[in-house]
């Protein structure tokens, strides 16, 4: 026996060993698999579709009824949901003499149950817990009268050395809870089992009190746990069955019988918990005595999905035999992919991937190491590559993983170098859970994880390794030389300019001859409805919902209204089009004053929080919501209550004039779409925002589009469309066109003249009216460039080929396509009457180390 892992857990004796049969059993039992690279099993697993099959029968051919009654019906749900508890214990070699199972929702339920027991012992509780917890497990600090982090496996060594020696810390009759995960959810590092026997030896042999708490919901995915030995089991263990089985959702608390006192003085008690309760004048209850799991499971069990458990374990066995088969399987999986992944070079020979592995675990030894890899992407020259980018690529591929902190704050702090201090300034940078600021100060503030399961194959390592190599390996030594920067010819002209009413919905192509006002908000009309959820009051996006694209606005001025058609199919009972005033307040619509426009309310834009009038009426929430499938409805940014501006990355100096120069190496040559240096940030301009996401004017050069799609494979050229910008700027005049001359770009001089001549222009006619918007950075583009704006179909271009020409090195290799403008401010107090834009009006670029007047 293994002197760190108990008898059973060791795997010692399983070989990494390919499973032969997982082609077919994919293709037979998970249909929703096909075409996709599945590397999120730490997550959850996907379920067999037999799983489905059988639970269905199960729960149609017989009636089951609340366990609490005595009828028929619900005698049978308490006799099988007993039996299933039983099998649930033997699946681990937990005798139920020595342990019992309380069925929790997940594993942090189960958590939060020993938590809640804890914190009612009298005194409080001291608690322990290790570096590589889940964040569940970082929470009961919270509840414990002292808590300590061990921030190694070496410190919790030392621990339990002096746990044999006497101590006031350890004398003074409070407990101790030391938790721990036995499987790192952040990068399958497997931490040792003989901890909880040893801490009950050294509190035996002391007389103290010092209880273990195991999480074992990553290791049990895809690995035995064997709780044979009772003396030396933790006392507490929660897990997940859902990430072994795919389905049921639901989890598990195992309780070693003799450490249950903590438990068994809980206060609360709910329905199903107790012989007799008195609610009058004298509070009197009595528990229930037979079981501990009667005294801690609350009201009526998940009966439905305790019976589906019944037949995962059925199927389970039948597909992969057994959680060492599986280890066998999954090891093999995994060693071959962290090899995979440590080659890779780029063409200079500096690595690919930085692997996060620690220095005690081996993927060649199970015993240490799960079928887990924590990496981070590098381009040649060593930046980080974000994992926003990474993730976006990965969905356009079909690739399923994971970034960000993956709920494990001391692994990834530790890992990747962030002092507490750091993560307080990264929040204070912006840095919530889920966004897109990952890179900050020059450091990740989160990881990949691809992580491997059951049904895992070599086809699904290949396909990823692939797709590293595709889009972030860089197989050129250096860049080939061009002999310009940009163009020589400065006169561009307005080929197009559209708003987007609502936003994320189809845009509006304003009329050739019309003259639209700019504010500094942005164009006149543009993004100032949007579309939000019902329950969760966020905006819709494209991204998620593509049909949104087929959503149309216009602007009728001689009736003053918003027409909105919907251009796919709808019942015959819903309209294609409606129309709603373009004034807002609410006595303009023809309905019931309760059925109006609801007052200001919290909704919720690209992080920001924001109080926007929502339309209440039943025919408006219907046309939403039956269009789009979401439960949706029409909200209004009330006009002049500019609470959003820039984001931080796009605001400017005051001054265009004092743009800062910044030298760059003549050693380095420069390519097509390569970017000049980025400005530092300043904070000393910011412009206000309606519902855009990022500044209040997006422009695209007709010249980068064109260049762009000559380069997008089997002649499929992107429409402009799909980057919904506002204006289209054309190059003007002879000469050749030099695409992404915009990234040089830190002003733009619109200029309207009834001449046709663009050398009026340059020889600045006093005819002419002038408009200057400041150009405050490039568009940071995401897959949503692939949906069709006439289809709302998804596509990979040009997205990929983007993705392949327009990375920005040094900024998480981000992808950037278009620049982001507003309305300067001197413009703003110019004070000669409103700035407006128009088709064919001449455009002066102002570039970097120019100024207005060069």
């Amino acid at each position: 026996m293994n002197e760190d892992h108990p008898r059973g857990v060791s795997l010692e004796n399983v070989k990494p060993c390919y499973n032969e049969a997982i082609d077919r059993i994919r293709y037979e039992e998970y249909p929703m698999l096909k075409d996709t690279v599945y590397l999120d099993h730490a997550g959850t697993t996907p379920y067999p579709k037999s799983l489905i099959e059988q639970s269905s029968r199960a729960l149609t051919r017989s009636l089951f009824g609340n366990p609490h009654s005595h009828s028929s019906s619900s005698q049978l749900s308490t006799r099988r949901v007993e039996d299933v508890r039983l099998r649930a214990l033997r699946f681990f070699n937990a005798n139920p003499d020595h342990f019992d199972l309380v069925f929790v929702a997940n594993a942090t339920a189960g958590i939060k149950l020993v938590a809640e027991c804890f914190r009612e012992l009298e005194g409080g509780f001291r608690y322990g817990y290790h570096r590589d917890t889940h964040t569940s497990l970082v929470g009961v600090r919270e509840h414990a009268a002292e808590h300590h982090y061990f921030g190694s496996d070496e410190e919790v060594e030392r621990w339990m050395r002096t746990l044999s020696a006497p101590s006031p810390d350890y004398d003074s009759g409070r407990a101790w809870l030391f938790a721990y995960p036995a499987q790192s959810n952040l990068n399958g590092r497997r931490l040792s089992l003989a901890w909880p026997g040893r801490l009950r030896f050294a509190a035996h042999s002391t007389n103290r009190c010092i209880y273990s708490l195991l999480d074992a919901a990553a290791l049990v995915s895809t690995s035995p746990l064997d709780l044979s030995d009772a003396f030396s089991a933790p006392d507490f263990t929660v897990l997940s069955f859902y990430k072994i089985f795919g389905y049921p959702d639901l989890g598990a608390l195992i309780i070693r019988k003799d450490s249950s006192l903590p438990l068994r003085r809980r206060r609360y008690f709910g329905g199903g918990t107790v012989e007799v309760v008195s609610s009058a004048n004298e509070s009197f209850h009595v528990r229930k005595q037979s079981s501990l799991h009667e005294q801690l499971e609350d009201g009526t069990l998940p009966i439905h999905s305790i019976i589906a458990l019944d037949s995962a374990f059925d199927v389970h066995e039948k597909l992969f035999g057994s959680l060492e088969h599986i280890s066998s399987h999954t090891s093999f999986l995994a060693r071959r992919l962290y090899e995979d992944l440590s080659s890779l070079r780029h063409a200079n020979g500096h690595p690919v991937c930085t692997i996060y592995k620690d220095p005690t675990s081996s993927y060649k030894h199970s015993l240490t190491q799960g079928p887990v890899i924590a990496m981070n992407l590098r381009t040649s020259k060593g930046h980080w590559i974000s994992n926003a980018e990474v993730e976006k690529l990965a969905a356009i591929r079909n690739v399923q993983l994971r970034t960000g902190g993956l709920c494990n704050p001391g692994g990834v702090a530790s890992f990747l170098d962030l002092a507490p201090c750091e993560l307080r300034r990264n929040f204070s940078a912006g840095k919530r859970c889920g966004n897109e600021a990952d890179i900050l100060e020059g450091k990740p503030t989160g990881v990949i994880r691809l992580s491997l399961g059951a049904m895992s194959s070599l086809e699904d390592i290949t396909a990823f390794v692939q797709f590293v190599e595709e889009f972030f390996v860089n197989h050129r030594s250096a860049p080939e030389p061009i002999s310009s920067v940009y163009s020589t010819n400065p006169i561009f002209r307005v080929e197009t300019v559209t708003i987007y009413p609502i936003k994320s919905c189809g845009g509006w192509e304003i009329p050739s001859r019309r003259a639209w006002d700019i504010n500094p908000e942005g164009l006149a009309w543009d993004r100032e409805w949007c579309l939000i959820h019902q329950g969760t009051r966020a905006a819709l996006s494209q991204k998620r919902v593509p049909r949104m694209a087929l959503i149309r606005p216009s602007i009728d001025f001689e009736t003053r209204v918003l027409w909105i058609r919907y251009t796919g199919r709808l019942p015959a009972s819903v309209p294609n089009e409606i129309s709603v005033p373009l004034s807002a307040a609410p006595e303009t619509l023809e309905y019931p004053p309760d059925q109006r426009i609801e007052a200001c309310s919290a909704s919720h834009v690209c992080g920001d929080s924001i109080s926007a009038y929502t339309y209440n009426h039943p025919d408006i929430v219907s046309f939403f919501t039956t269009a789009l499938g979401v439960p949706c409805t029409l909200a209004r940014f009330p006009p002049g209550s500019l609470s959003r501006h820039s984001k931080l990355h796009l605001q400017r100096p005051k001054s265009l004039n004092q743009s800062p120069t910044h030298p760059t190496s003549s050693a380095e040559p420069s390519t097509p779409g390569a970017f000049p240096p980025t400005p530092p940030a300043s904070p000393n301009h910011s412009y206000p925002l309606s519902l855009s996401n990022e500044s209040p004017i997006l422009a695209v050069s007709r010249a980068s589009l064109d260049h762009l799609n000559k380069l997008i494979p089997d002649n499929n050229p992107a429409p402009a469309s799909v980057f919904r910008a506002n204006i289209i700027l054309a190059p003007s005049g002879p000469g050749p066109e030099v695409p992404y001359d915009e990234d040089h770009w830190i002003g733009l001089r619109l200029q309207q003249s009834h001449q046709t001549d663009p050398s009026s222009v340059e020889r600045g006619n006093d005819d002419i009216t002038t408009t200057d918007l400041d150009v405050l950075g490039p568009c940071r583009r995401c897959q949503m460039v692939c949906i069709d704006q006439t289809t709302a179909e998804r596509r990979e271009e040009p997205f990929v080929t983007l993705a392949k020409t327009r990375r920005r090195e040094g900024e998480g290799s981000k992808v950037f396509f278009g620049v982001h403008c507003a309305l300067s401010p001197e413009a703003e107090g110019g004070g000669k009457g409103k700035k407006t834009i128009r088709v064919g009006d001449w455009v002066q670029p102002v570039r970097k180390g120019e100024d207005w007047a060069g």
